[in-house]
């Protein structure tokens, strides 16, 4: 296993629609492994594959004694939202803002061996489902926001350094061997700091 290198907003990678996975073979299991120990490192609550540079439809997750990972998910979202809370990410360091969020979410998808997965979400669980999911669409939390909390996040995002931080990603992914899913960069969800 390894620990990955974290890709960083203005990264191309971040604003891609991922593919679907089809291969279940050990590259998708090693990828996996890889992710959660990069999330694990980081202490994070969840790792989109577009994070760590692969443009697949795969997340990891940890919260609260449950951990794994779900490839092609498709989330089933309820009407109603739950509470904003303060979520981050480390593909954007130093930001973090409110974002609304259904309150529930069933989640179906696959294991890396391609076996059935499905559970409900609520709380934080949903929430860091969401915004995983939202990874693998495109779609980072700053697109959720509104109003002056949007114009305040864009306004923190142009203010950091993020130049220092992407030339150490390079650095980092340089001297990484890929797997057969490339080479990569990750980020992980933080709910108020990066849980």
């Amino acid at each position: 296993m390894a620990i990955l290198p974290i890709r960083i907003i203005g990264d191309p990678v971040l604003r891609t629609v991922a593919e679907p996975v089809t291969d279940f073979g050990p590259g998708l299991r090693r990828l996996v492994d890889d992710m959660m120990e990069t999330m694990e490192d980081v202490d994070g609550a969840g790792l989109a594959a577009p994070q760590v540079g692969v443009s697949q439809r795969l997340f990891t997750y940890q919260f609260d004694g449950r951990r794994g990972h779900i490839v092609n998910p498709v989330l089933e979202l309820s009407e109603d939202d739950q509470d904003d809370a303060v979520e981050g990410c480390l593909s954007i360091p130093g930001v973090a803002f409110p974002v609304r969020r259904r309150a529930r979410a069933h989640v179906k998808g696959s294991d890396a061996d391609g076996n059935p997965i499905e559970f409900d979400a609520e709380g934080l669980l949903a929430r860091i489902a969401q915004h995983e999911t939202d990874h693998l669409d495109g779609i980072l939390f700053p697109d959720r926001l509104e109003g002056e909390d949007r114009k305040a996040a864009l306004r923190a995002i142009r203010a950091l350094d993020y130049r220092s931080v992407a030339d150490a990603t390079v650095t980092k992914r340089a001297s990484h061997v890929g797997s057969a899913f490339g080479s990569g960069q990750g980020a992980a969800f933080g709910g108020g700091a990066t849980a």
